[in-house]
């Protein structure tokens, strides 16, 4: 893999082929999508690499310090030898960026392959295509935000440290020195708090781009404008504390903290400036100096760092790794804008010219991205649309029936499913009549019509279509023409009940929901029907309502198919998970009470048995284990949900349990397991019979739909997948 590299003794820069890091436990190994430039820190340190010895030895003088003790030690020749040996070294760049997590080190369980992750860490998250990052120093990227974007986590926990370190308070006045890539977060960051900032830069560039982002007023610091401005805020008071964010050896920004700020204000150092403190200046004010030690608590500790030991959150509410959390919280929310910030983004193989432009004064930038190579440096995740539902005219109703008004209903398709599962129910239901079965093959319609009383049995759809006495049509064909049929029958006025899956690709899903909007017809059911097993249902009332996000586990012991099952025409009739995946899709987001944001999916060679990873929108996430591998005998379906100190517990629709403050444990079912089909025909029936509204809502429908979709999509993308909802 490639690095920048640097040579500190003769300043060399270099891109350098080196070996990829191993992924050691307690952390991950993430590929580059963007990483940020330092332009303070890293160009202070590229400027140090071609200063003469005499000019480092000037720069460092703690350096100078440790070379001097190491002589009265060691002597003159090892001394020399060793400090020799450290300079004529190769160093790395570099410590901010954005990537995707390519392999998961034992001991992680919060980020999974193929997550979007920010790091931190000069030793870390390096100018690399690859690092290993240990687990206090990434964290994972909120769904919608770029990885561009993300790759400031860094810097911006940076000056959100200095902040805290500031403790601002609303209506407040603060002023910033320094206005370059950390001194404009911290005024953005600053007016968010409700804090009025005044900005203190030679560069009017940089003042107007800080006016922009919601400074007051900016100002050259050796004008009378930032002492006019910050006195007119505070009715000459001085400000309430002064956040020095500049570099270099000049004083300057020191003395102008203590002229501007007011009677034991706050000083904050942030950047590495000169600091000779003016001991008059400070006494007689009694101004509090604070320093900010880079990321915030944790920084420096290779316990926490390197061991992952994290401080107790009741101690140290703001670590490095909660710090980083929050500001990449922030920027997704609009709290904090970086794009303004972007003023170069460069490929990483023109990192060396890259840096030589910024230190030669060339590119004169605020902010500079390496862009890598691959899927990860595009700047969205892969992407399955969430198609919005058009009504005209709002939610379609559909007359209501006298109580003795039978609904009379049609199936097309007359297979297993339907003869088993659901045509059974619908025969002995008082106030249903089945009309008209609809199938391919005369003999098939034939024996539905003998077993279960179907007053017609036909081959010719379009004529039940035609058919204005029958109130609502059942689509239970295979998987591939359910979303055409579902399509003609809204068009013809008909209530819909369609089987699993209803569409089998985007368009497909797009052309049903076409149809909705032609026709103003919205009166569809999919036959997701787990959500309405009555011991399923007991067991979330048991469980009660939800403060914080939860975790949902769903195995599914699906078991191989016997040779010769349409199921595994996949070209024609997809994926077994595309067909059977949206009823736990649909169970997850039914029991987390919201609709999933992305979906993650991975697959054992032949794609046998997947797991799938849904993201909700309140930090929730769900894992569907689909299993064919498994023994026969073991249950097919099993569920835990847990949140809040509880946990819900079902077992293949047998028994359920609830553990919290109190325990409750069903009764083992006497009869046969219920799936929920009964109640979901019942309500069904009901709501063609009254007119009301659908059991469940299209746009939980389309949801789910999608969702599935996005597994598929996840699946040949080996990518996480956002579910793009229209705005």
């Amino acid at each position: 893999m490639k690095q920048v590299v640097q040579n500190y003794k003769s300043g060399e820069l270099a891109l350098l082929d080196v070996p990829v890091p191993g992924c050691k436990p307690g952390g991950v190994l993430v590929r580059s999508a963007y990483s940020l430039i330092s332009t303070g820190t890293e160009l202070m340190k590229v400027s140090e690499a071609g200063m003469s010895m005499l000019g480092k030895a000037r720069s460092r003088p703690d350096q100078v310090a440790k070379v001097v003790q190491s002589v009265a030690t060691n002597g003159v020749p090892a001394t020399y030898r060793k400090v020799m040996g450290k300079l004529d070294s190769y160093t790395p760049l570099g410590y901010s960026l954005c990537g995707v997590v390519e392999q998961v080190g034992a001991g992680i369980d919060d980020v999974a392959v193929g997550d979007l992750v920010a790091c931190a860490g000069n030793e870390h998250a390096l100018h690399a295509e690859l690092n290993w990052v240990p687990k206090n120093l990434y964290a994972p990227v909120p769904d919608g935000l770029a990885p561009r974007h993300a790759a400031f986590g860094t810097v911006g926990s940076i000056a959100l440290q200095g902040v805290r370190r500031g403790e601002p308070q609303l209506g407040e006045v603060a002023l910033v020195v320094g206005l370059g890539l950390i001194g404009q977060l911290v005024v953005q960051l600053l007016a968010a708090s409700g804090v009025r900032v005044v900005g203190a830069d030679p560069d009017p560039a940089r003042c107007e781009l800080a006016e922009r982002l919601g400074a007051a007023a900016c100002g050259d610091p050796a004008s009378a404008a930032v002492e006019s401005a910050v006195a007119e805020l505070t009715g000459g008071h001085g400000v309430d504390q002064v956040y020095l964010a500049a570099g270099g050896g000049s004083n300057e920004p020191v003395e102008l903290a203590a002229r501007l700020s007011r009677d034991r204000g706050r000083v904050v150092d942030i950047g590495k400036c000169r600091l000779d403190l003016p001991w008059n200046a400070y006494y007689e004010k009694e101004l509090d100096v604070r320093f900010s030690r880079s990321y915030g608590p944790g920084r420096y500790d290779p316990e926490y760092e390197l061991e992952g030991r994290d401080y107790p959150i009741g101690y140290v509410r703001w670590t490095e790794r909660r710090n980083l959390a929050c500001f990449l919280d922030l920027v997704a929310r609009g709290g904090v804008d970086v794009e303004p910030l972007v003023s170069h983004v460069a490929d990483f193989g023109d990192a060396v010219e890259t840096y030589r432009s910024l230190k030669d004064g060339g590119l004169k930038a605020v902010a500079v991205l390496f862009r890598y190579p691959g899927p990860a440096a595009g700047a969205q995740a892969p992407v399955v649309a969430v198609p919005e539902v058009k009504r005209p005219g709002g939610p379609a109703t559909a007359p209501v029936r006298a109580a003795r008004t039978p609904v009379r209903l049609a199936f097309v398709g007359a297979g297993n499913y339907a003869t088993s599962m659901l045509l059974p129910h619908l025969a002995q239901r008082e106030g249903v009549e089945l009309s008209t079965v609809v199938t391919t093959t005369a003999l098939s319609a034939a024996n539905a019509q003998r077993k279960f009383g179907f007053a017609e049995a036909t081959t010719d759809l379009d004529a039940v279509l035609g058919d204005k006495s029958i109130d609502a049509v059942f689509v239970v064909t295979r998987h591939s023409s359910h979303a055409e049929l579902t399509r003609q029958a809204l068009l013809a006025g008909k209530t819909v009940f369609v089987e699993k899956p209803l569409a089998l690709t985007e368009e497909e899903l797009a052309g049903v929901l076409a149809a909705v909007e032609e026709s103003g017809n919205d009166r569809l059911q999919v036959g997701f029907n787990r959500r309405f097993a009555p011991l399923l249902r007991e067991a979330k009332e048991r469980f009660g309502a939800r403060t914080g996000p939860a975790s949902l586990r769903y195995l599914v012991n699906a078991g191989r198919l016997a040779q010769g099952s349409w199921y595994l025409q996949q070209d024609t009739e997809g994926s077994r998970f595309a067909g059977e995946g949206g009823h736990f899709i649909d169970t997850a987001s039914w029991l987390l009470d919201a609709d999933p944001v992305s979906a993650y999916a991975v697959a054992t060679s032949g794609k046998e048995d997947l797991q799938v990873v849904l993201r909700y929108p309140d930090g929730s996430t769900a894992t569907i284990s689909y299993v064919t591998t498994g023994a026969p005998g073991f249950p097919k379906e099993t569920l835990d949900l847990v949140a809040d100190g509880k946990v819900l517990r079902l077992d293949d629709f047998v028994r359920a349990s609830v553990y919290g403050r109190k325990r409750w444990v069903s009764s083992r079912l006497p009869k046969a397991r219920d799936k929920g089909q009964p109640a979901e025909l019942a309500a069904f029936v009901r709501a063609v019979r009254t007119g009301g509204p659908m059991p469940v809502p299209l746009e939980s429908l389309v949801a789910t739909t999608a969702a599935t979709l996005a597994v598929q999509a996840g699946l040949a993308g080996g990518a996480p997948v956002t579910l793009a909802r229209p705005r």
